[in-house]
């Protein structure tokens, strides 16, 4: 034992005037601490490819965590704000362990009774700018976080006093590149667990394009792509193009009943 934490632990550690379990803890502890350092490092050197390779399970559904993490290892963090809608009752989303980490910021979803933590509101196109400036969200925090399983990209779309630096959506996974399509706008949808909702990662990767924004991944479920702000992607993230960072839906997600007959929007 004394051999192997003695390339992570100072001499002082390692000291017999320590008691046993206090000593492995701090070891345990410094080891973490040197492990984490080196993955931020390797970060950094080379441009990040493939996201999956990142996925991590805290709090999020989908290891969306880790993503989240290697994205922010990879740029660095500024206001660590965030604001997140879709949320249900905060349990499982993108954000809850960003604010255990000491973030701040708000979620969104309209649950009721609203659960702790979480504003009771129904966001649509008309009113996001409305309550982004209602709970006082700044210029430019880190990260966005949509997911309301139907006007996505309308309400993203909606969004214009507000520059994320990061962006993670939802995206229609049963609609591969190079299709680009996206629900037809209802300010009173609701998903009724068919294959129509949201839109196609095409469709979304243009949108952000025309905001600013990179497209520099998917979960390995199919569920969410990742963007990040064009000023911030230069030499940090491989170029890849819309199909090749598309996934499928694969477990525990398969892609819902058929939906005929809906009118889908074409978009450029």
């Amino acid at each position: 034992m004394r051999v192997f934490f003695r390339r992570w632990v100072p001499k002082r550690v390692l000291d017999t005037t320590y008691p046993l379990r206090e000593r492995l803890s701090r070891a345990c502890d410094h080891a973490a601490v040197d492990a984490r350092r080196f993955w931020q490092l390797q970060l950094m050197r080379q441009p990040i490819s493939d996201l999956t390779d990142f996925e991590k399970r805290y709090s999020s559904q989908n290891g969306e965590d880790g993503i989240i993490q290697a994205i922010f290892t990879v740029i660095g963090e500024t206001n660590r704000f965030f604001v997140e809608f879709g949320v249900e009752d905060g349990a499982v989303c993108n954000t809850r362990r960003l604010r255990r980490r000491g973030w701040e910021g708000l979620q969104m979803d309209p649950h009721d009774p609203p659960h702790p933590g979480v504003q009771r509101e129904f966001v649509t196109a008309e009113n996001i700018e409305i309550l982004l400036d209602k709970y006082q969200v700044p210029h430019e925090p880190d990260l966005l976080s949509i997911d309301v399983d139907g006007n996505d990209w309308w309400i993203w779309k909606a969004i214009v006093s507000r520059r994320p630096r990061v962006v993670t959506i939802e995206y229609n996974a049963t609609i591969p590149p190079p299709e680009s399509r996206t629900i037809a706008y209802d300010p009173g949808f609701r998903w009724d667990r068919t294959d129509y909702f949201g839109a196609s990662l095409e469709a979304l990767a243009r949108l952000g394009l025309s905001k600013g924004y990179a497209l520099v991944g998917c979960d390995s479920r199919g569920v969410n792509a990742f963007f990040v702000r064009t000023d911030w992607t230069p030499g940090r993230f491989s170029p890849r193009t819309v199909a090749q960072h598309y996934r499928p839906y694969g477990a525990p997600h398969v892609a819902p009943a058929h939906a005929p007959g809906r009118a889908w929007i074409e978009v450029a």
